[in-house]
């Protein structure tokens, strides 16, 4: 009962923005009628997609039953269906969506080699966004923590664990979460802005350096690789 029906986490609201920014942007120039998100939780990142017209027909693949309870009860147009699924095999046939999205999900799995794979086998582009955790002041030694995090990732570190299951890398990209998201981490608005400003002009002047030291978000927009072929 991890999503509470008819309850909505203004948390999640808030970072359904700022992912559904990264996904419209990413996937413009690719076709996107059809869409899946694995992971979908809630559900509140497929209403901020269909909020701005993106994919004809929409699909959601979930673990929990709350959350698949609550996604069905949203208005959310264009839903085709919600499913549940046991967390890696994925019950669709070969390239059956345009683009299957993995928002901040592969660093929550015991074997993300399995689902990412499973991920692309369904889709003709995936797409995947983790946080950059692995960072100068993240902690030396593994800790249970209530986000629920068991993988942290760089943004080579993320690159290749994609490349490692036979994807092509067609666009990867650092994000700084926005304001209201800050301001909600630090429930200060003095604070948030000052932390806010300094990442986004470290992001933009020093971007290697900035995530080195600071979280940030990271999407990369993935492809299958050509079977290749002797004759």
């Amino acid at each position: 009962e991890y999503y509470q029906s008819g309850t909505e986490s203004e948390w999640r609201k808030l970072g359904a923005v700022d992912k559904a920014k990264n996904i419209i942007s990413a996937c413009s120039k690719i076709p996107h009628d059809k869409v899946l998100e694995i992971g979908a939780g809630e559900g509140a990142l497929l209403q901020e997609l269909s909020n701005h017209n993106f994919g004809n027909e929409l699909s959601a693949l979930e673990i929990s039953e709350s959350g698949a309870e609550s996604i069905s009860k949203r208005n959310i147009k264009n839903l085709k269906e919600v499913k549940l699924y046991d967390g890696y095999v994925v019950p669709f046939v070969d390239d059956e969506f345009d683009v299957v999205i993995l928002s901040h999900v592969v660093e929550h799995l015991e074997h993300p080699r399995i689902l990412i794979s499973e991920a692309a086998r369904v889709s003709k582009h995936l797409f995947i966004e983790v946080p950059l955790e692995d960072v100068l002041t993240a902690p030396k030694d593994f800790k249970i923590t209530r986000t629920g995090h068991i993988n942290f990732y760089s943004y080579k570190g993320i690159r290749k664990l994609a490349q490692s299951v036979d994807l092509d890398c067609l666009n990867q990209e650092i994000s700084n979460p926005s304001f209201a998201v800050h301001k909600y981490l630090y429930n200060n608005k003095i604070k948030a802005v000052v932390k806010y400003s300094i990442r986004k002009l470290m992001l933009r002047f020093f971007p290697k350096m900035a995530s080195y030291i600071f979280v940030y978000h990271c999407h990369l927009l993935l492809k299958s690789k050509p079977v290749a072929r002797n004759f």
